[in-house]
């Protein structure tokens, strides 16, 4: 008797994450509910919860349900997070396992970060707004600014799979490394070939800083105008993760002000105000969130979700996805296992 999966993926699409062949491997494993583009009618999932044994979905929009979920084994998730209003104790009475597809955007949002520190050192783009307007300098007088990536001091606020995936692309730059991830011991992270630093120092010592720390309640702006005030001058900040780590108010003053650079994917509010002033900076290298958008990527991230799929329907460990571990979620932001404090940072 084949196990049965509800499929609820919207806001994504179904073959955003899913491949032809993955979609056929799922049905091959499985008895697919749903598996539309369209949020699941609320009453159609009820129905078919008591009977699922394992979900696939975005986020969590379900409400107080998991009494009904009889034979439910794990609840997955295709956003790249976990689910938020979700109760994790709930699901760790009932033995359900909750995973992310999360490590499925590592790679991708790597390389884009790893192009934006190369871009925002040798100023790439903006030589070409300049060339545009007719305003270019040739040769060292258009280098007075930029630098090489090549042996700088490298920082990177949290050091989760992104973090990993990054420090092996900087690995022929032969930087200098260090990080800031209170969840990770010194002795780790310097097995790694990582320095452990405290953030104020990372921020004063590191000529690129990369920020890959995940938002949770406890950090808020917790990348502080004072501690972007430490920041050298002419030194990059790169930010990948989430605006809601840092003051974005205070960062763009800054690099408005000329104080250092910034190369960034993702903004407080998006889209980004038409009238922001970090619109304006010539000193700001901008994207509209799109690092972890390949099509290809995606289909990794449906991959992963089928490949640990085959060996789950076997009574057997995910090997690809990440797992909510009971000590960590009670500190992830805006869940229902609550907080106690820390910081959560790059799964």
């Amino acid at each position: 008797m084949k196990n049965t999966v509800i499929v609820d993926p919207s806001f994504r699409r179904m073959d955003e994450v899913f491949s032809p062949a993955d979609q056929g491997r799922l049905r091959e494993l499985a008895d697919v509910v749903w598996g539309r583009d369209d949020p699941m009618p609320i009453d159609d999932f009820l129905d078919a919860l008591p009977g699922a044994d394992f979900l696939i979905c975005a986020d969590w929009r379900y409400g107080d349900v998991l009494e009904r979920a009889k034979r439910l084994k794990a609840i997955i998730t295709v956003s790249g997070a976990f689910p938020l209003d979700l109760d994790y104790e709930a699901c760790y009475r009932q033995d359900i396992r909750v995973l992310s597809a999360a490590p499925a955007f590592a790679r991708q949002v790597a390389e884009f970060a790893l192009g934006l520190a190369i871009d925002g050192a040798r100023e790439i783009a903006l030589g070409d707004r300049l060339m545009r307007r007719g305003q270019e300098a040739y040769l060292a007088a258009g280098n007075t600014s930029t630098f090489m990536l090549y042996d700088q001091p490298v920082g990177m606020i949290g050091y989760g799979a992104i973090g990993r995936e990054l420090h092996n692309l900087l690995r022929p730059f032969n930087v200098s490394l260090s990080a800031y991830d209170p969840w990770l011991g010194d002795r780790y992270l310097r097995r790694l070939g990582v320095t452990p630093l405290p953030l104020e120092k990372l921020m004063s010592d590191s000529r690129v800083i990369f920020v890959l720390a995940a938002p949770t309640m406890e950090n808020r702006a917790m990348i502080s105008r004072e501690l972007l005030e430490r920041i050298g001058e002419n030194a990059l900040f790169v930010l990948v993760s989430r605006a809601h780590v840092v003051d974005f108010d205070a960062l763009a003053e800054l690099v408005l002000a000329g104080r250092f650079k910034m190369a960034t994917d993702v903004f407080p509010n998006e889209p980004l105000e038409a009238d922001h002033p970090v619109r304006g900076a010539e000193g700001a290298l901008l994207s509209a969130h799109r690092a972890g958008s390949l099509a290809v990527g995606m289909h990794e991230l449906g991959e992963m979700v089928i490949d640990d799929l085959e060996v789950l329907v076997q009574g057997l460990p995910p090997r690809r996805l990440l797992g909510a571990e009971p000590e960590l979620s009670r500190r992830y932001a805006s869940n229902r296992a609550g907080s106690s404090g820390g910081v959560k940072l790059d799964m």
